[in-house]
């Protein structure tokens, strides 16, 4: 289910990030290189372990090519940090919204590639206490999270009004759940390093939703 060797970079276009801005040569930008870059550190290394430094020698750029285009560290991995916010969001909602029932959509969501070892990209950045004590940088974590809780409710409850799930199902409550088992996956498979936590987490979870679905959608599947 889940692939364990796999570089930041590969990583980051698989469950995160957008593609790369080419300039008319094909080539990534300046600018480009340095959110690339910047994304995949703050990744590996968190936003304390992530050094201006760093950031220049895996873009292979000057020093002056990071304050030409951005303010300083924050600024730039505030803009590391949206972007990959809105991969994540892209990728869970080609899940979210693909056909099936809400039960199968929730299950592709759960059930896509992951690199799980790595945990997540945008929940390692609440483990930074400068991130989580900044209001410009939580924002961005504080409407990802937000937002999946939210899409995941939307689903949920035009499972019910479909009659595929019980009614007395709370899709918010129940989509608070899904994220969380995802997030907490990510924190158990790291702590023993081994995906198995991970995959035991996402597996009971949905044994808990396919509880709630009706024999009608049962019957329709």
């Amino acid at each position: 289910m889940y692939s364990a060797v796999m570089s930041t970079r590969e990583a980051l276009d698989t469950q995160a990030a957008p593609p790369g801005t080419p300039s008319p040569q094909g080539t990534p930008t300046t600018q480009e290189r340095l959110l690339r870059s910047t994304q995949e550190l703050l990744w590996e290394r968190g936003y304390v372990g992530t050094s201006p430094k760093a950031i220049l020698e895996r873009a292979g750029v000057g020093q002056g090519s990071m304050y030409h285009h951005f303010a300083g560290k924050s600024a730039l991995a505030l803009a590391a940090i949206r972007r990959t916010a809105e991969g994540m969001k892209a990728v869970a909602e080609e899940s979210l919204s693909a056909p099936g029932t809400a039960y199968e959509r929730v299950e592709g969501y759960l059930l896509r590639e992951r690199q799980v070892l790595r945990g997540c990209p945008v929940g390692r950045m609440t483990q930074d206490r400068d991130v989580v004590c900044s209001p410009e940088l939580r924002q961005p974590l504080d409407e990802m999270f937000g937002w999946l809780r939210g899409r995941i409710a939307e689903v949920l409850a035009e499972g019910q009004r479909r009659g595929e799930l019980a009614a007395g199902l709370d899709p918010s409550a129940v989509a608070a759940t899904v994220a969380a088992v995802v997030q907490g996956g990510y924190v158990l498979a790291r702590a023993a390093d081994d995906s198995a936590p991970f995959d035991a987490a996402v597996q009971g979870a949905l044994s808990l939703l396919a509880a709630q679905v009706t024999p009608a959608a049962d019957s329709t599947a």
